[in-house]
């Protein structure tokens, strides 16, 4: 055999035991199957959980954490070549891209019958794993109650200039402004974002920064999801909490009803073992720990939480979409560049 052949028959073998490996789950070198997971949730909140995860499915997570919008990205551009087995998003609209562009597979019917339909995608490739809403976060000495924006129109008025803060990469604020641009289109989400930064927002880099400022009383409002606000004030106590909750109501985009979310990469070789992952975080012992542990609501029924007073979901009034219908993210990212708030 010639030395090109040699080299050939030597690719040809090492390919075909590194897809022998993959298939196992299993690195070279490893003790086990490992699986990759791409998260775009807080390691601080969520790493407790996937550490039990482990346990629940016999595997070695290997975590990369990141941005979830980032993370998608990444995603998309490494295509059927990525490491990921699952993407556990911060953010629906970020799940539904993927599946649109057909990088996700359907999920186990019993993952998707843990979920009521409106909270997972429509084709069964993703599934929400928890609940949150937009609230508007506010210093009650600079804020009176009857000043409070009954919607996204009255952070328009020049009384808010300058006043009024929000985290332009975070998945949720470009979730929130996908919901604008469905319930009003093009056009009246590009109107409502130019007047929005005529008032000269402050731009943060993330929602625990705003929630400080806002409870340190260096900002008036803040645009947020709720469960950062119970979260310290869990740590601390509510009657060390200067800042307050203020929950928009009558279906405007501000009371959007957003998730975090799983899906599994179609690519994996590992999908038994991914399957099971997306299980685990649909069990009633997970979704306790998102009751609990990162103040958010359950997708499962039957679960409450014994560690946060939230108001109910049923006394929410969010905008009337699905979450399914939040996935044009990229069209909006590039509406936030032609604006100038990204």
């Amino acid at each position: 055999m010639g030395l090109r052949s040699t080299r050939l028959a030597a690719t040809i073998l090492a390919t075909l035991l590194g897809a022998t490996l993959a298939g196992c789950g299993a690195e070279p070198g490893s003790d086990g199957p490992v699986l990759t997971v791409y998260s775009g949730r807080n390691e601080n909140l969520v790493k407790p959980l996937l550490d039990k995860a482990e346990k629940a499915i016999g595997a070695k997570l290997e975590v990369r954490y990141g941005d979830t919008a980032a993370l998608a990205g990444q995603l998309a551009e490494e295509g059927e070549r990525s490491p990921a087995d699952v993407f556990f998003s911060q953010d629906a609209g970020a799940l539904g891209a993927l599946a649109s562009a057909g990088r996700l597979n359907k999920l186990p019917q019993p993952v998707l019958d843990a979920s009521p339909e409106q909270w997972r995608g429509a084709d069964g490739t993703w599934v929400s794993t928890s609940l949150r809403t937009r609230v508007v976060i506010y210093d009650p000495k600079q804020v009176a109650e009857a000043d409070l924006p009954k919607g996204i129109d009255d952070l328009l008025d020049p009384k808010w200039k300058g006043k009024i803060g929000f985290a332009p990469s975070n998945a949720s604020w470009q979730a929130f402004v996908t919901s604008i641009r469905v319930l009003r289109g093009e056009d009246g989400a590009k109107k409502w974002l130019e007047g929005f930064k005529a008032n000269d927002p402050q731009k943060y880099d993330n929602n625990i920064k705003i929630r400080d400022a806002a409870d340190d009383g260096k900002l008036a409002l803040g645009l947020t999801n709720h469960y950062y606000w119970y979260e310290k004030a869990h740590q601390i106590g509510v009657d060390k909490m200067s800042a307050k909750l203020h929950f928009i109501k009558g279906n405007d985009p501000g009371a959007l009803i957003n998730s975090a979310g799983v899906g599994v990469l179609k690519s994996s070789k590992n999908q038994e073992l991914a399957n099971k992952f997306a299980e685990f975080l649909m069990s009633p012992e997970s979704q306790k720990y998102f009751a609990d542990k990162t103040a958010e609501y359950p997708v499962r029924a039957g679960i409450t939480s014994t560690e946060h007073k939230l108001v109910p979901l049923s006394e929410l009034q969010p905008p009337d979409l699905k979450l399914a219908d939040l996935q044009s993210l990229p069209k909006t990212a590039e509406l936030l560049r032609q604006v100038g708030l990204l």
